[in-house]
């Protein structure tokens, strides 16, 4: 068995694999899809499928915006489209040049920040408006530093947009759900590197897949409060791919206010 003396660097690879793979969360938006959010026609995702109420984003013109975990071409060069001052921080450099792509193909002002989402120290507190912060965190080991980061970096009346995994889809056999049936095999909080069959997490590093971690609703949600924010908005959606999705809602979406 491969040892993973680092976790946040084997997924810094792993990303780097999935843009070389061409995985649809790390293909850079269309040119019109840029011409549309410049004049004012865009919408974003936090989760696969439901686009985030519009009601839920602060004044976009002008506003000091960080899109954490979340590069890969997409909701930051939207987002400067749209007018906000905008700084992708990821740990995948090659995330970070498909932003970088889309930035210089469209003519757009966007910062290129790599680092690990538990560690913003490169950040100044207080420093921004807005954070978009899609499904990631699930590649995070302790969510709780995401949270308390983002509350640091972020300004007194701030919003965070937050999508995350529900941790119920870690509990089943893998290649079953996928399959459509349901066996109870795992526990909350859930770890691949822990928890995975030996046979299978080799198979997962030789296919130098993403390491995920399942974390407690407790965390997700309860992480916020306890980081000081103020939840101001829920939803959930599916993912079209999953059978499960036809019992259960697989991901979450949140907005939080740093209220101060």
């Amino acid at each position: 068995m491969k040892r993973i003396p680092d976790v946040v660097k084997y997924n810094q690879d792993a990303w780097n694999h999935e843009v070389a793979k061409g995985n649809i969360w790390t293909q850079p938006v269309a040119a019109g899809v840029i011409a549309a959010a410049r004049a004012g026609q865009w919408e974003l995702v936090l989760t696969p499928t439901k686009p985030v109420p519009q009601n839920w984003y602060p004044p976009i013109q002008g506003c000091e915006t960080l899109c954490l975990a979340s590069g890969g071409g997409q909701q930051g060069p939207i987002l400067a489209a749209a007018g906000a001052k905008v700084t992708v921080y990821d740990n995948s450099p090659s995330q970070l040049a498909q932003d970088r792509r889309v930035a210089e193909r469209e003519g757009l002002e966007i910062k290129l920040v790599q680092g690990d989402m538990q560690n913003l120290t490169a950040l100044q507190d207080a420093s921004f408006d807005f954070i978009f912060h899609p499904v990631s965190n699930v590649f995070a080991e302790d969510v709780n530093k995401v949270w308390h980061e983002a509350y640091r970096v972020l300004r007194p009346g701030g919003v965070m947009l937050a999508g995350f995994v529900n941790p119920l889809m870690y509990l089943f056999d893998f290649d079953l759900f996928d399959r459509g049936e349901y066996k109870v095999c795992r526990t909350l909080p859930y770890s691949d590197l822990e928890q995975l069959p030996a046979a299978d997490l080799e198979k997962l590093i030789e296919n130098h897949e993403p390491m995920e971690y399942g974390h407690t609703l407790e965390d997700q949600i309860g992480g916020q409060l306890r980081a000081g924010f103020i939840l101001t908005g829920f939803y959930e959606d599916i993912d079209p791919q999953a059978p499960f999705s036809k019992h259960a809602p697989l991901f979450c979406a949140t907005r939080a206010v740093k209220m101060g």
